[in-house]
């Protein structure tokens, strides 16, 4: 399936491409990016190069496995993070997720590719996507809470305990 492309005011939501992997990899080596991410024995560590060639190529696959996944963020032609629609295997529901590049925190860009990627969610999915957000994670609570999300009570994912956040309709 091809990944559709989303544009915003400012950014251009596209597939991965293999052009993508310093940034990304860069940007997954960062331990405040990485802080609070992941599930299982690797929660909140940064990866290396090869662990984000492999996520990358996972979200490639979701796309064709099930008609959502990931996104690359360009900001000026530039990849500045990912947004989309998590759902591996194992996982309980579809989940909004994003993330920015810690240099580009603070403009205003995981609003705008979130709130792209949930308008999308609106028409492909069957039901509105759900997000979890470590309980310390602050600004991602906020962020859910403008994009209009309301907590739900917790979820435990793959022995990392996170609130389940669910987004209207």
């Amino acid at each position: 399936m091809p990944v559709p492309v989303l544009r915003t005011a400012r950014l251009r939501l596209r597939g991965f491409t293999e052009a993508d992997l310093d940034a990304f990899a860069a940007m997954q080596a960062d331990p405040a990016f990485m802080r609070f991410l992941g599930v299982g024995p690797a929660a909140g560590q940064p990866r290396t190069r090869i662990e984000t060639w492999i996520s990358m190529a996972t979200q490639m696959g979701q796309w064709e496995l099930r008609g959502c996944g990931f996104w690359a963020i360009e900001y000026q032609g530039r990849f500045i993070g990912r947004a989309g629609i998590l759902h591996p295997e194992g996982w309980p529901m579809p989940e909004l997720a994003y993330g920015i590049a810690p240099v580009e925190w603070g403009k205003g860009f995981a609003f705008e590719a979130a709130s792209a990627v949930l308008e999308w969610a609106r028409g492909a999915l069957p039901a509105p996507p759900v997000s979890f957000i470590h309980p310390d994670n602050a600004p991602s609570r906020r962020l859910a809470t403008r994009l209009g999300g309301a907590q739900d009570g917790m979820i435990e994912l793959m022995g990392v305990r996170a609130e389940l956040w669910r987004y209207g309709k």
